[in-house]
């Protein structure tokens, strides 16, 4: 492996975007291809980011020798399909979240990488963010003694568009599946794989949830409250609640560089942790990381997590009845 990681990105939507604008700030990778089905796409994407090599479809992009791990930017339907293809291809591969339509799709994707020996990710870019890698300090040190409950909130209010990937059942549409599983991978991260999953949601015009709320029940009855939408604005905040204190995390939650912390009988003290750029370069970093180690999987979000995740997103949306069309 060359001294910089060579990176390929499939897709050219506005979340490979930000992806390409985050490897920018990191001196030891070098984007060197993107593929979409769209030529045109390819070209405007690549010029915009100075990429060498662009590519009119992603089995062309794939048989790049030159790329090292690949990014897979596709909406959420796809991710099984690209990354399989990725792998197959002999390349190391980072998934945008989520990772796939359900649990039965990742774990196939997870079977390809073990088998192929290569590294595979779930890009839950913020996992790896400053202020989440230090918050995990403080959890580890019991800064706030037993944790006991958690609150967290990822809502925002669009327009419905039946053709938008928000609203699309065919594309994984919903609430859950695009901003849900910020709050859940969050309960993952803090207390591991819920024991019990209660929920509620509202299921629009085109079938998606617009809203829900979802209660997880943990080993040591722990409780994650948490509440996702599309149609409506939240708070965007999440709080985690110990046996001696609190820890507020400031909205922007997903993206945060501020948190409060509140110790009992102690003054209340707000610590501001920033990242640079747009922050997606700490998950590029990561994997970059891994690759070097010759690991096949990140410590921070090993894979048998990623896929009781989407166990749990698979609990949830059975409670609701909501089925996407290629599970039918």
């Amino acid at each position: 492996m060359s001294q910089k990681i060579q990176w390929g990105i499939l897709g050219t939507g506005s979340i490979a975007h930000k992806f390409a604008t985050g490897l920018s700030f990191l001196s030891d990778a070098e984007l060197v291809a993107v593929g979409s089905r769209n030529i045109e796409r390819a070209d405007q994407f690549a010029n915009r980011f100075d990429i060498p090599n662009r590519h009119p479809s992603y089995e062309s992009l794939v048989s790049d020798p030159t790329i090292d791990i690949i990014y897979i930017a596709t909406p959420h339907n796809l991710h099984q399909e690209n990354t399989q293809l990725c792998l197959e291809s002999g390349k190391a591969v980072i998934c945008e979240k989520p990772f796939a339509i359900n649990a039965n799709q990742a774990k196939k994707m997870v079977e390809s990488a073990q088998t192929e020996k290569l590294f595979l990710m779930e890009a839950m870019w913020t996992r790896y963010l400053p202020l989440m890698v230090e918050l995990r300090a403080m959890l580890d040190k019991n800064l706030i003694g037993e944790v006991r409950m958690l609150t967290a909130d990822f809502g925002f209010r669009a327009e419905p568009n039946p053709e938008s990937r928000l609203f699309d059942p065919k594309l994984g549409g919903g609430a859950l599946l695009d901003v849900g599983i910020y709050t859940i991978s969050l309960a993952s991260m803090i207390f591991g794989s819920p024991t019990q999953v209660v929920s509620l949601a509202h299921l629009g015009e085109t079938g998606v949830d617009e809203q829900a709320g979802i209660v997880l029940s943990h080993a040591q009855n722990e409780l994650a409250i948490l509440h996702t939408a599309i149609r409506t604005n939240t708070p965007q905040e999440a709080i985690i609640m110990g046996t001696q204190g609190r820890i507020r995390i400031h909205s922007p939650w997903w993206i945060p560089n501020t948190m409060t912390i509140e110790l009992s009988g102690e003054p209340t003290k707000t610590i501001e942790i920033p990242y640079e750029g747009n922050g997606y370069h700490y998950e590029a970093a990561e994997a970059m990381n891994c690759l070097r180690s010759n690991k096949l999987e990140s410590d921070t979000i090993p894979l048998s997590e990623t896929i009781s995740i989407m166990q749990t997103l698979d609990q949830i949306r059975d409670q609701w009845g909501l089925k996407y069309p290629m599970e039918k």
